[in-house]
């Protein structure tokens, strides 16, 4: 087995729960819920700044999420930028802004970069065509908690 991330500061205001598996051995892990999860992600779409690049892979999550139609837990995102320094405002983080700082981060974003740098992990890189600032606009009309 191999564990790949363990949050070791995680900001409050976040739910999780037990799960159990049963392969390799009987043992339970503790998650975050999805909307929380959604929320991490979603962190990581609009904060993550390494020399004007996108990870590919944090937007192909994103159609994950936004596929199974996840709720976002819009308070649990405001908690993780205010931690990581990108939410100093003294509002709450509303759906208004949300969807707008959301909104500009797809406008920006460089489509065919986004989608060279995801194709090495995915199965059928041809499922990536439909990859269109529209596409992702679309796919942001998800449901905040």
């Amino acid at each position: 087995m191999k564990i790949k991330e363990i949050e070791t500061d995680p900001p409050p205001g976040f739910d999780s729960e037990t799960k159990y598996l049963f392969q390799p051995i009987p043992f339970a892990v503790r998650t975050y819920v999805l909307a929380d999860l959604f929320a991490g992600k979603m962190h990581a779409m609009l904060c993550r700044k390494w020399k004007n690049q996108v990870k590919g892979r944090d937007w192909y999550d994103f159609i994950w999420f936004a596929g199974h139609r996840l709720e976002l837990h819009l308070s649990h995102l405001q908690q993780r930028m205010r931690q990581s320094g990108r939410w100093d405002e003294n509002i709450p983080l509303d759906d208004e802004s949300f969807r707008r700082i959301l909104n500009e981060t797809i406008s920006v974003m460089d489509i065919e970069k986004t989608r060279r740098e995801v194709e090495p992990f995915v199965k059928n890189p041809n499922a990536l065509s439909v990859w269109s600032h529209d596409f992702f606009r679309a796919a942001a009309r998800i449901k905040l908690v």
